[in-house]
């Protein structure tokens, strides 16, 4: 039987060693942390009977994405499932409501309903042919190209300067450009239009759903499948040097898959140097740095529809939240910084003790910032909900200089695996048809750094084990391997 080892237990890595186990290989799988799950752990949160997400925490496009619906994900987590997908508070009391029912939400913005619909309804009704083209490498056509002419072009529009002619009310820039912003770019960036366009239309398709109990469920269900097909999972074994890694022979269909920053490749005795090259010039981008709240009682938002969303765009207006990514590109960090806040137990009571809430948040700094984001975030929290400080019980900070040690992946705190630029949406890391398949036998990648990127999708490590498969002769689908 061949052997396949998995380096990195997150997400991809979990999902390639699922499709090599349910292909026939002899899987395990090396974690460096002593939990398994990498960007969907979860953990105790600053004070005991508070659980909290060590990095994602919502996740639009998991149940949806081709390899999870094949898996049936959907069906063997417990999702929660909000009304809300997302909200965007504004002074005075305002704010923009990303309602699942795009109905509501145009209706809601007034004389910007009909550029909301115009902009998002052709994608959310089309979600698949968006998924389809986004969740692949770009180098191919596309199998719906009416839809993905029609994402293209607001591509385009939303990033550049004339997405501020979009609307005519802060409440739609807002809310818009908060979805954006999770890019991580500076703004407006066609990368980051790319990116917010895709979370905004599954917004109005499927919504954004969260796991009850905490992120970690999604990697629970994995390591049960591939322990029920065989497979074995490693914790405390941290891989810096391949060359010093008995994983096996190639010459015998043996194959390894790394989970992990492409730059562990560069470690193998037999990389050739161009491809060496490369990998050394991959970029990544700002870091984030995150903070854990336990709260004596929810946030006091001034907004009541806010206070019912699980996630929550805390920036301001969109010049604002323009501004704030701007800084961060430019190695500095705003006094309002663009904030991203998860309230899961407004839905989720498992998560805090009764009457108590957990809030996780995070905010763009710098690379490899030392910076300690707690009173940062506690002001602008404190801007639209005023008593929000009288409810910290305890904090817990994660600088981005320390999410490295966390997880070896977050290179200097970028937790998307890369610069999100137009460039690195086809390079990624290498320009390929094949950027999963490296040129050393047998070896294969499978982060974040892979198309079709960040994001709990699976999808990375699908492609990294269909490549590996294909290389041996096997060609099958997800379908095929659920079936």
């Amino acid at each position: 039987m061949a052997r396949a080892t998995v380096i990195g237990s997150g997400p991809n890595g979990l999902v390639a060693a699922v499709s090599l186990a349910r292909a026939g290989y002899d899987v395990e799988v090396l974690e460096a942390a002593d939990t398994v799950g990498g960007g969907v752990r979860t953990q105790p949160g600053p004070l005991p009977g508070f659980v909290t997400d060590v990095c994602s925490a919502v996740h639009p496009a998991a149940p949806d994405s081709p390899f999870f619906r094949a898996f049936g994900l959907a069906e063997r987590i417990d999702w929660v499932r909000p009304e809300i997908s997302f909200a965007h508070p504004l002074d005075d009391g305002r704010a923009g409501i990303a309602w699942r029912d795009i109905d509501r939400t145009a209706e809601a913005l007034g004389v910007d309903a009909r550029a909301w619909y115009a902009l998002l309804r052709p994608l959310s009704t089309h979600i698949e042919g968006v998924q389809d083209f986004t969740g692949n490498a770009l180098l191919r056509i596309p199998r719906h190209p009416i839809t993905a002419i029609r994402y293209g072009l607001r591509v385009l529009e939303q990033g550049s300067p004339l997405a501020k002619r979009t609307f005519r009310t802060p409440e739609a820039a807002a809310l818009l450009s908060g979805v954006i912003a999770h890019a991580n770019a500076a703004l407006p960036a066609p990368s980051a239009a790319a990116a917010g366009l895709l979370l905004a239309a599954h917004a109005h398709a499927g919504g954004w759903p969260y796991p009850r109990g905490g992120a970690q469920r999604i990697a629970d269900v994995l390591q049960a499948d591939l322990e029920g097909h065989g497979g074995t999972i490693r914790t405390g074994e941290r891989v810096d040097d391949l060359a010093t890694l008995d994983w096996g022979d190639p010459a015998h269909g043996d194959v390894l898959v790394l989970n992990t920053s492409p730059r562990l490749a560069l470690t193998h005795p037999d990389i050739p140097p161009h491809y060496a090259r490369a990998i050394r010039s991959y970029r990544y981008g700002s870091g984030a740095a995150k903070v854990d709240f336990a709260l004596d009682g929810p946030v006091p938002w001034t907004n009541p529809l806010v206070a019912q969303s699980p996630t929550v765009h805390v920036g301001g207006t969109q010049a604002e939240v323009w501004a704030s990514e701007n800084a961060v590109v430019r190695g500095a960090v705003s006094d309002r910084p663009y904030v991203l806040v998860v309230q899961p137990s407004v839905l989720d009571e498992s998560r805090a003790p009764e009457g108590k809430s957990v809030l996780w948040t995070y905010i763009h700094v710098p690379a490899d910032s030392p910076l300690d984001a707690t009173e940062l975030i506690i002001r602008q929290i404190e801007r639209f909900a005023p008593g929000f400080r009288d409810r910290i019980l305890a904090s817990h900070a994660v600088p981005a200089s320390a999410r490295e040690m966390l997880n070896p992946a977050e290179i200097d705190g970028d937790i998307l695996g890369g610069a999100f630029s137009m460039l690195q949406a086809v390079r990624r890391p290498v320009i390929s048809p094949a950027p999963w398949r490296t040129p050393l036998s047998g070896v294969y990648l499978a982060s974040a750094s892979t198309p079709p990127g960040p994001g709990v999708t699976g999808m990375p490590g699908w492609h990294a084990a269909r490549t590996a498969l294909r290389d041996a002769g096997i060609r099958t689908t997800p379908e095929e391997l659920f079936a």
